[in-house]
């Protein structure tokens, strides 16, 4: 039975100049569905890119009630953990019901937000087609920058041990990973970060 699990976690603060700063959270995505090109991935967003997520999907999928996101309050502290952990377990339940809707699963935004870290507006250029990689090309690159996760590291040996094997991580041609590439995502929630 196929299965799709999302974790939001890891809240950090961003700096983006000397007086602005934003929260980010990790999407860490673990799946066998054969909607996802990556089985297991990980990246940062913030707030905003979730709002331009739900926009984009309430376009292309008119007839859907998406659900919503956590309200963006002007009173929000980034500061205070309670706030930032609201705001965390709503981003995630967004997801989870996203997740479960397969006419929602087709778009390809969808996948490129939660398997790359290009930005909404690479994001749009990458599905109208004014991009030299596809949507394919850019969730494979992404991965390829960064560490894989041990179960891959096992499908991938696997895959050199069994000529036949058509294993994803054995045929994406992707050579061993830096570390110190990462994007800071774990592989599993005990790990630390080295």
């Amino acid at each position: 039975q196929e299965f799709v699990t999302v974790l939001v976690r890891d809240p950090r603060t961003q700096k983006e100049d000397s007086w602005h700063s934003y929260i980010d959270y990790e999407i860490f995505i673990h799946t066998n569905s054969m909607c996802f090109t990556r089985k297991t991935s990980c990246v940062r967003r913030r707030f905003r890119e979730f709002v331009w997520l739900r926009q984009r999907l309430q376009s292309n999928a008119v007839l859907i009630q998406l659900p919503e996101l956590p309200s963006k309050t002007p009173f929000f502290n980034m500061n205070n953990p309670h706030h930032v952990d609201h705001r965390r377990q709503g981003l995630q339940e967004f997801l989870e019901k996203i997740l479960q809707d397969t006419l929602l699963l087709s778009d390809s935004r969808l996948h490129l937000f939660l398997q790359t870290q290009l930005s909404p507006e690479d994001m749009e250029a990458c599905v109208s087609g004014q991009t030299k990689y596809s949507v394919a090309d850019a969730i494979h690159n992404f991965a390829s920058l960064n560490r894989r996760f041990p179960v891959e590291d096992e499908e991938r040996k696997k895959g050199k041990n069994d000529a036949g094997s058509d294993s994803e991580s054995s045929s994406s041609g992707l050579g061993p990973s830096d570390d110190s590439v990462s994007c800071g995502c774990k592989a599993s929630p005990a790990s630390e970060e080295s």
